[in-house]
């Protein structure tokens, strides 16, 4: 499984997935694959048995950044080759990840997120998919895809799921960027904690609501029920996505190469600085 690891806690029932994205901090259609294979393995090992040994699955990143988004240059070399498939294909396994995010993989687990860094557009929805997504003080927030005539594939029903539509339209529609606090004020945040406690933060959670397990995936469940009218139809929402990028126009590609350009000269000041002392 390319591009993640994995720890297992025994104490608290608790798989921890670690993104570790190559080369940049982007949801490469590799990981996304391994994240799939993962959830499934999960599903048809143990399901919803009694007895399961994982009962949470959470997710953190290895770096500094938590995801710059969807990539790019993936995007950019199916444009060049019109790989309509390539784009479906990334997008079908995407809305899949993030639908058994949503639904705590049918009902087998609670889905947990950590948030440090920036989180970008499309790199964001993984994660607030999940049933818990908490960010750490300094995490910051944008959909900035609005500004290149783009946009994230699952960001509508995820967003809306957590904020209401119209926030959800405003943030989207806005391109800014928001921090932690300002998106948990808005909703689309659970919590926000110090620099450095969120893994701790995910083990309390497990550890305190480990009894109480059963009833908070069956409340869940209900409430994905109840909002199944404006989740559901991701594959809608994958079909749209890969007819849009499809279709963008040669100076609109061009922005899209500036972007990925840029990526790269800000990955290469980080690699230049000092990593921050910790505190």
């Amino acid at each position: 499984m390319p591009q993640i690891s994995l720890e297992y806690e025994p104490d608290i029932l608790t798989l921890w997935l670690t993104l570790r994205p190559e080369p940049k901090p982007v949801f490469t259609l590799p990981l996304i694959e391994s994240v799939g294979r993962v959830q499934d393995a999960i599903m048809e090992l143990w399901g919803q048995e009694d007895d399961r040994p994982i009962r949470y699955l959470a997710y953190r990143s290895s770096g500094s950044i938590f995801s710059l988004g969807g990539d790019l240059d993936f995007y950019l070399d199916c444009l060049r080759t019109n790989d309509r498939a390539g784009l479906r294909n990334y997008a079908d396994q995407a809305t899949k990840v993030i639908r058994l995010n949503r639904t705590g993989l049918d009902g087998a687990v609670i889905t947990l997120a950590n948030v440090r860094g920036k989180a970008i557009g499309g790199g964001i929805d993984p994660a607030r998919a999940c049933n818990v997504m908490i960010a750490e003080a300094g995490a910051t927030f944008s959909y900035p895809e609005i500004n290149f005539n783009h946009f994230p594939i699952s960001a509508v029903p995820v967003l809306s799921r957590h904020t209401g539509p119209l926030e959800a339209e405003r943030i989207l529609m806005s391109g800014r960027e928001y921090s932690a606090q300002e998106f948990m004020e808005k909703g689309a945040v659970d919590e926000v904690v110090a620099p450095g406690a969120g893994e701790d933060w995910i083990r309390s959670y497990a550890a305190r609501t480990l009894n109480s397990h059963g009833a908070r995936v069956a409340l869940l469940a209900a409430f994905n029920q109840q909002a199944a009218d404006k989740y559901g139809p991701l594959s809608g929402y994958a079909l749209a996505w890969t007819n849009h990028i499809l279709r963008l126009k040669p100076l609109e590609i061009s922005k899209l190469q500036r972007i990925a350009a840029a990526q790269e000269r800000m990955l290469g000041r980080m690699l230049r600085e000092p990593a921050p002392s910790a505190s």
